[in-house]
């Protein structure tokens, strides 16, 4: 039997990509495509490929504190949210640390400002290599700078 690193329902995640250090995610099996909170959102050209920058409300509750982020676009695709709405949301992809793992996914961006968690980690990004607890709350702990930086230094990112 293999054996894969346990989540629960809620998790610390880290976007070194994005400068996030830390923010809360919620785990759902449910989406199949993550989420992540933007505001402000702006595409522009950046040596001729197209370049979103957007805010970032990081803590939850708490619209004081902005973060100002800048990512290629990959995509823009209709999604479908838990309402049944459906909205097209800019694509980006970028490193996320999840306790010991290093995980490239494609996020999108949306204004989640009314909902509990300011980030949305769908299966597809698991990719089958995590179990779920959903009894469970930050099984992979909070992240560590120093641990950040071994996995994107390991992975020669």
């Amino acid at each position: 039997m293999i054996h894969k690193p346990m989540l629960g329902w809620r998790e610390w995640v880290a976007l070194p990509e994005l400068n996030l250090p830390e923010i809360k995610a919620k785990i759902d099996t449910g989406a199949r495509s993550s989420a992540l909170h933007a505001f402000a959102i702006e595409p522009y050209r950046k040596g001729g490929e197209h370049w979103v920058m957007f805010a970032i409300h990081p803590m939850q509750k708490r619209s004081d504190v902005a973060v100002e982020c800048h990512a290629p676009v990959k995509d823009r695709r209709l999604v479908m949210d838990s309402g049944g709405h459906t909205q097209r949301r800019y694509v980006i992809e970028t490193q996320m640390i999840l306790g010991q793992s290093l995980i490239k996914a494609e996020v999108t961006l949306t204004n989640r400002d009314t909902m509990s968690f300011r980030m949305l980690l769908g299966r597809t990004a698991m990719d089958a290599r995590f179990t779920v607890d959903p009894g469970a709350s930050y099984l992979q702990g909070r992240p560590d700078a120093a641990e950040c930086q071994r996995l994107l230094t390991a992975k020669g990112v």
